[in-house]
């Protein structure tokens, strides 16, 4: 049974019409991993009700 990211990398492959080599799955599915983490640890994050987004982003 395949693994749900593989699952992931070969339906978006076909609806990207993006081949991906064998040899590029490993990396593929390693990014994949590390943007789910990322991802999540910025769901996670509580934030007050009264929040709102910044009217002007700066660097």
């Amino acid at each position: 049974m395949a693994e749900p990211l593989d699952e992931y990398i070969d339906a978006v492959s076909k609806a990207l019409a993006l081949p991906v080599e064998e040899a590029w799955r490993p990396a593929v599915r390693a990014n994949l991993e590390v943007s789910l983490r990322l991802g999540r640890l910025v769901d996670e994050f509580a934030l007050p009700d009264e929040t709102e987004p910044a009217p002007i982003f700066t660097v």
